[in-house]
């Protein structure tokens, strides 16, 4: 079974930053795509960021110049380093894996790590 499990989420104050990883198994690593997604109370999900087999990431708007993402074939491992962070950026961070990548419909995801800027 695909498994997916987020960690690196906090509190910080606007401007901060915050590294989030996600650990990944049951599936093959360096095939399909895997993404981050947010959420924050009362509102839509919101893509920010996928990541292809090879590696190449494409960013949301929402994204684009404050956060990287990245993933570590031989860990298993994704991450999302975000840099600038603002009180908008305040939501539960899943990661995703498989399905309509560019759409950020995965078909599986974690169960998600907070982040709060404040």
């Amino acid at each position: 079974d695909v498994q997916l499990v987020e960690s690196g989420g906090g509190s910080v104050q606007t401007g901060g930053s915050l590294t989030l990883a996600c650990a990944a198994s049951g599936f093959t690593y360096t095939s399909g795509c895997m993404g981050w997604f947010r959420q924050a109370p009362g509102k839509e999900r919101e893509g920010v960021a996928i990541v292809d087999s090879d590696g190449t990431a494409i960013y949301t708007d929402a994204a684009k110049g404050r956060f990287t993402a990245s993933k570590d074939n031989d860990k298993g491992t994704l991450y999302l380093q975000m840099n600038l962070l603002e009180p908008a950026d305040t939501a539960m961070y899943y990661c995703g894996y498989g399905g309509f990548c560019s759409s950020y419909k995965f078909n599986s995801s974690g169960r998600g790590t907070q982040v709060t800027v404040s």
